[in-house]
Protein backbone atom coordinates (compact mmCIF):
# COMPACT_ATOMS: atom_id res chain seq x y z
CA UNK A 1 0.00 0.00 0.00
CA UNK A 2 1.14 3.28 -0.64
CA UNK A 3 2.70 5.91 2.39
CA UNK A 4 -0.24 8.33 1.31
CA UNK A 5 -3.89 7.85 0.40
CA UNK A 6 -5.21 9.10 -2.98
CA UNK A 7 -8.18 11.33 -1.53
CA UNK A 8 -11.45 11.49 -3.44
CA UNK A 9 -12.77 14.76 -5.33
CA UNK A 10 -15.97 13.81 -5.94
CA UNK A 11 -16.73 13.18 -1.84
CA UNK A 12 -19.21 14.14 0.75
CA UNK A 13 -17.50 14.95 3.78
CA UNK A 14 -14.26 12.66 2.80
CA UNK A 15 -16.61 9.71 2.05
CA UNK A 16 -15.94 9.13 -1.85
CA UNK A 17 -19.07 8.92 -3.64
CA UNK A 18 -18.05 6.32 -6.11
CA UNK A 19 -17.82 3.35 -4.06
CA UNK A 20 -20.95 4.22 -2.10
CA UNK A 21 -22.71 4.46 -5.38
CA UNK A 22 -21.59 1.87 -6.90
CA UNK A 23 -22.68 -1.31 -4.72
CA UNK A 24 -26.60 -0.38 -6.27
CA UNK A 25 -25.79 -0.87 -9.85
CA UNK A 26 -23.99 -4.10 -9.13
CA UNK A 27 -26.79 -5.36 -7.24
CA UNK A 28 -29.11 -4.96 -10.17
CA UNK A 29 -26.96 -5.53 -13.00
CA UNK A 30 -26.17 -9.54 -11.47
CA UNK A 31 -29.64 -10.11 -9.90
CA UNK A 32 -30.86 -9.13 -13.55
CA UNK A 33 -28.92 -12.60 -14.54
CA UNK A 34 -31.40 -13.98 -11.79
CA UNK A 35 -34.37 -12.16 -13.27
CA UNK A 36 -33.37 -13.49 -16.74
CA UNK A 37 -33.07 -16.74 -15.14
CA UNK A 38 -36.24 -17.02 -13.30
CA UNK A 39 -38.10 -16.05 -16.81
CA UNK A 40 -36.72 -18.66 -18.80
CA UNK A 41 -37.30 -21.38 -15.69
CA UNK A 42 -40.79 -20.09 -15.21
CA UNK A 43 -42.25 -18.02 -18.14
CA UNK A 44 -43.22 -15.60 -15.20
CA UNK A 45 -44.32 -11.87 -16.52
CA UNK A 46 -42.90 -10.93 -13.18
CA UNK A 47 -39.18 -11.97 -13.95
CA UNK A 48 -39.48 -9.77 -17.11
CA UNK A 49 -40.92 -6.63 -15.76
CA UNK A 50 -38.13 -7.27 -12.72
CA UNK A 51 -35.08 -7.65 -15.21
CA UNK A 52 -36.63 -4.16 -17.19
CA UNK A 53 -36.66 -2.30 -13.90
CA UNK A 54 -33.27 -4.28 -12.66
CA UNK A 55 -31.35 -3.13 -15.99
CA UNK A 56 -32.95 0.13 -16.11
CA UNK A 57 -31.37 1.13 -12.34
CA UNK A 58 -28.25 -0.83 -13.30
CA UNK A 59 -28.04 1.36 -15.91
CA UNK A 60 -29.30 4.91 -14.43
CA UNK A 61 -27.53 4.41 -11.30
CA UNK A 62 -24.46 3.39 -12.54
CA UNK A 63 -23.81 6.30 -14.90
CA UNK A 64 -24.81 8.39 -11.91
CA UNK A 65 -21.79 6.10 -9.93
CA UNK A 66 -19.42 6.79 -13.28
CA UNK A 67 -19.71 10.54 -13.14
CA UNK A 68 -18.12 10.01 -9.59
CA UNK A 69 -15.40 8.20 -10.70
CA UNK A 70 -14.53 10.28 -13.62
CA UNK A 71 -14.44 13.21 -11.71
CA UNK A 72 -11.78 11.68 -9.91
CA UNK A 73 -10.24 9.87 -12.63
CA UNK A 74 -9.48 13.25 -15.00
CA UNK A 75 -8.91 15.49 -11.67
CA UNK A 76 -6.80 13.28 -9.76
CA UNK A 77 -3.47 13.54 -10.81
CA UNK A 78 -2.29 10.62 -9.13
CA UNK A 79 -5.09 8.40 -10.30
CA UNK A 80 -5.02 9.81 -13.86
CA UNK A 81 -1.55 8.37 -14.11
CA UNK A 82 -2.71 4.94 -13.42
CA UNK A 83 -3.08 2.57 -16.16
CA UNK A 84 -5.40 0.33 -13.84
CA UNK A 85 -7.35 3.40 -13.66
CA UNK A 86 -8.03 3.66 -17.15
CA UNK A 87 -8.84 -0.05 -17.54
CA UNK A 88 -11.23 -0.08 -14.91
CA UNK A 89 -12.47 3.35 -16.42
CA UNK A 90 -13.28 2.07 -19.80
CA UNK A 91 -14.51 -1.45 -18.56
CA UNK A 92 -16.99 0.34 -17.17
CA UNK A 93 -18.23 2.35 -20.18
CA UNK A 94 -18.23 -0.96 -21.85
CA UNK A 95 -20.51 -2.83 -18.83
CA UNK A 96 -22.45 0.17 -18.66
CA UNK A 97 -23.07 1.19 -22.12
CA UNK A 98 -24.30 -2.72 -22.51
CA UNK A 99 -26.88 -2.38 -19.77
CA UNK A 100 -28.56 0.72 -20.93
CA UNK A 101 -28.79 -1.04 -24.54
CA UNK A 102 -30.40 -3.91 -22.26
CA UNK A 103 -32.52 -1.85 -20.81
CA UNK A 104 -33.83 -0.09 -24.32
CA UNK A 105 -34.05 -3.51 -25.33
CA UNK A 106 -36.84 -4.34 -23.16
CA UNK A 107 -38.52 -1.25 -22.78
CA UNK A 108 -42.08 -1.83 -24.27
CA UNK A 109 -42.52 -5.51 -24.49
CA UNK A 110 -39.76 -6.40 -21.36
CA UNK A 111 -40.70 -10.09 -22.61
CA UNK A 112 -40.13 -10.03 -26.17
CA UNK A 113 -36.18 -9.69 -26.28
CA UNK A 114 -35.09 -11.64 -23.45
CA UNK A 115 -34.17 -14.79 -25.14
CA UNK A 116 -31.50 -14.91 -27.18
CA UNK A 117 -30.20 -11.23 -26.76
CA UNK A 118 -31.21 -10.02 -23.75
CA UNK A 119 -29.88 -13.02 -21.73
CA UNK A 120 -26.64 -12.74 -23.67
CA UNK A 121 -26.59 -9.03 -22.97
CA UNK A 122 -26.75 -9.78 -19.00
CA UNK A 123 -24.34 -12.63 -19.23
CA UNK A 124 -21.60 -10.51 -20.98
CA UNK A 125 -22.20 -7.11 -18.43
CA UNK A 126 -22.24 -9.30 -15.75
CA UNK A 127 -18.57 -10.89 -16.91
CA UNK A 128 -17.32 -7.20 -17.66
CA UNK A 129 -18.59 -5.97 -14.02
CA UNK A 130 -16.69 -9.02 -12.16
CA UNK A 131 -13.79 -7.85 -14.79
CA UNK A 132 -14.32 -3.92 -13.86
CA UNK A 133 -14.92 -4.99 -10.21
CA UNK A 134 -11.45 -6.71 -9.84
CA UNK A 135 -9.76 -3.77 -11.32
CA UNK A 136 -11.51 -1.40 -8.69
CA UNK A 137 -10.82 -3.46 -6.00
CA UNK A 138 -7.22 -3.33 -6.99
CA UNK A 139 -7.42 0.39 -7.02
CA UNK A 140 -8.54 0.33 -3.32
CA UNK A 141 -6.69 -2.38 -1.94
CA UNK A 142 -3.06 -2.09 -4.01
CA UNK A 143 -2.88 2.08 -4.38
CA UNK A 144 -5.32 3.18 -1.77
CA UNK A 145 -7.68 5.13 -4.04
CA UNK A 146 -10.35 6.67 -1.98
CA UNK A 147 -9.27 5.58 1.34
CA UNK A 148 -9.07 7.27 4.53
CA UNK A 149 -6.48 5.91 7.13
CA UNK A 150 -6.66 6.85 10.70
CA UNK A 151 -3.02 9.41 10.49
CA UNK A 152 -4.63 11.04 7.63
CA UNK A 153 -7.92 12.07 9.47
CA UNK A 154 -6.04 12.48 12.44
CA UNK A 155 -3.76 14.68 10.46
CA UNK A 156 -7.07 16.75 8.24
CA UNK A 157 -8.43 17.30 11.24
CA UNK A 158 -6.03 18.97 12.97
CA UNK A 159 -5.32 21.58 10.21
Amino acid sequence: MPSEPIHSRAAIHGHPLHPALVHFPVAALIGLVGADAGWILTGDAFWARAGLWLAGVGAFVGWLAALAGLVDLVTVRRIRHMVIAWCHAILAVMLLSLASFNWLLRLGEPEAHILPWGIYVSLLTAGLLAAAGYLGGRLVYENAVGVVTREASERQTRH
